[in-house]
């Protein structure tokens, strides 16, 4: 689990192209200072284990449905990467929670400066942006960010100094793929109001056992 607070931006050493898959070994300084084989590190937004480690840079295996489903398919050696480690269970949780695992990818169709802030807008699928709210969370490339504007093709953030210079959001430009992870929480309320679909089904053919809890009962003690 992560949060999309970027800690590093990295630099792709070298991808070795297989015939569906790839390694990625990348250079690196703040998030090698615990790593260890078989770690996860968040690579633009996608989790990856760590396979192996060298000085200064260590190595991760992209398996053919990831490179079919996020950007990291056009990385090549002196890309900029944004690197996470995962999420430490003591440590302050500064955005939201991500999976690292891509829901799919977007196209950046503008980025627009507003003083000190850019708007960067995404046009992206609608089976991603049934799932965008305004003012909810979305993942842009690792990086955890606030909607501030959703319509019927496309979303929009408003990127700060920060985020600027800590990420590569900024290296991008119109018509760039960014991979994009939605809000868990949303995913999850869609299973469950899907189950309880069927189970409403169910209820309807089945005779069910009543509890005994009414309104009355729980104003009586005291709920």
């Amino acid at each position: 689990m992560f949060t999309g607070i970027v800690e590093e931006v990295g630099i792709v050493q070298s991808v070795k192209k297989g015939a569906k898959s790839a390694i990625i070994t990348v250079k690196a300084d703040k998030v090698m200072e615990d790593m260890h084989v078989g770690d996860s590190i968040c690579l633009n937004g996608v989790c990856l284990t760590t396979v192996d480690l060298g000085r200064g840079c260590y190595s991760a295996d992209v398996m053919h449905e990831t490179l079919n489903r996020t950007n990291l398919g056009q990385l090549k050696s002196g890309s900029r990467v944004n690197l996470e480690r995962a999420m430490a269970a003591d440590g302050r949780f500064g955005g939201h929670m991500v999976a690292g695992h891509i829901d799919g990818t977007g196209r950046i169709r503008s980025m627009e400066r507003d003083d000190n802030a850019v708007w960067v807008t995404v046009d992206t699928p609608a089976s991603i942006l049934k799932y965008i709210i305004d003012k909810g969370s979305i993942t842009i490339d690792g990086i955890s960010l606030t909607v501030a504007r959703v319509d019927s093709s496309s979303f929009a953030v408003s990127v700060i100094p920060h985020t600027m210079a800590n990420t590569i959001l900024l290296d991008k430009k119109p018509g760039d793929t960014v991979n994009l992870e939605n809000d868990l929480v949303g995913k999850y309320v869609e299973k469950l109001l899907a189950f309880a679909g069927v189970d409403q089904g169910k209820q309807e053919t089945e005779v069910q056992p009543k509890s005994g809890i009414t309104m009355e009962f729980l104003a009586k003690n005291g709920f």
